[in-house]
């Protein structure tokens, strides 16, 4: 059978996904990925691997023409920008995500994350750990307008918790206009989003078309009282143009889980701004949708070893298979 490589950190030898990988009679591997790795030590760890169940490794064209047995990679997550899929499809491996996977998980976050820059509860209890006891006022989120960039999953169970709180909700998206089905969203622009906006909350996939989207022209076009949040990947955001934009007074605060560089970097921009939290990419991470993810996620690598992958991202990019009328 196979041998397959675990990097997520919360997936551990012996626990449900380990068995139910090895009563299926495969051999596990955990080699758990925690801050930067080396692609030496990614490729040194992919060596002797059918199929890999992964967190954000940075799975490069370089690291996966080295995987000489790789067949199958599965994110444990929605994402699946660290991985070259075009190089991967042409070494003939699949590649698969959990979509939809932790999007309660993340709408949660999501709400908290605005609910947390409105009341400025990171700076209140910053002062009081301090020693001093700031006293200063929050805003509420009734009655004001959340924009949402992009309408996935996680967009969409964002909707009607930020309805709960009395938000009008915008979005801009790409999705086909049969699959805005939500009445009470207005779609709109991307120009008219930014300028609408009180809070602009980021939803969307890390394509080279998103990749420095929110960048200084767009922060000129938002409120000077907006708040940005994102939950879903740091290169969507020009951090340099941020930074600048909250010290200039663009827009007011930004509430970041993501970043481009993570762990955040000691020269990363962003640090020593006031105004601009960040968080450790703690959206997903719930006891609930770890256990949902590591469960799917070992499902569908077991399935796609079988040839049956259900969440394949780069089925157009594989080498098509000889039918038996072509093998003549």
């Amino acid at each position: 059978m196979s041998r397959i490589l675990i990097t997520t950190d919360y997936l551990r030898p012996g626990d449900e996904v380990d068995r139910y990988l090895r009563a299926q009679g495969h051999t596990t591997v955990h080699a758990p990925l925690v801050g930067r790795r080396d692609p030496e030590h990614l490729a040194a760890a992919l060596d002797g691997i059918d199929a890999a169940l992964v967190a954000n490794e940075p799975l490069t064209a370089e690291v996966l023409s080295r995987a000489h047995r790789l067949r199958v990679i599965v994110r444990t997550g929605v994402g699946y920008d660290s991985i070259d899929i075009a190089a991967a499809g042409k070494l003939g491996i699949t590649v698969s995500n959990l979509p939809g996977i932790n999007a309660n998980a993340v709408a949660e976050y999501t709400v908290g994350l605005l609910l947390a820059a409105a009341r400025g509860l990171v700076h209140s209890a910053l002062g009081v750990r301090a020693g001093a006891w700031p006293r200063h006022d929050g805003h509420e989120l009734r009655g004001s307008t959340l924009g949402l960039l992009g309408y996935g999953a996680a967009a969409r169970a964002v909707v009607p918790l930020a309805q709960a709180f009395g938000m009008r909700v915008l979005c801009t998206t790409g999705v086909p206009e049969t699959m805005r089905t939500d009445p009470s969203v207005r779609f709109v622009e991307f120009p008219e989003l930014l300028a609408t906006a009180d809070h602009l909350s980021v939803h969307t996939a890390l394509t080279e078309r998103t990749r420095g989207l929110l960048d200084a022209a767009a922060f000129r076009l938002m409120k000077p009282t907006a708040v940005l949040v994102n939950t879903a990947r740091g290169a969507i955001v020009d951090e340099q143009a941020l930074a600048d934009a909250v010290r200039r007074g663009q827009i007011a605060a930004a509430a970041l889980d993501v970043v481009s560089d993570e762990p955040l970097a000691a020269d990363s921009p962003l640090r020593d701004v006031d105004g601009i939290v960040v968080y450790s990419h703690l959206a997903g991470q719930t006891a609930e949708a770890r256990t949902n993810t590591g469960l799917k996620g070992a499902a569908e690598l077991v399935a796609a070893l079988a040839g049956r992958p259900r969440f394949p991202v780069n089925a157009h990019l594989l080498p098509e298979t000889p039918t038996a009328e072509g093998t003549g």
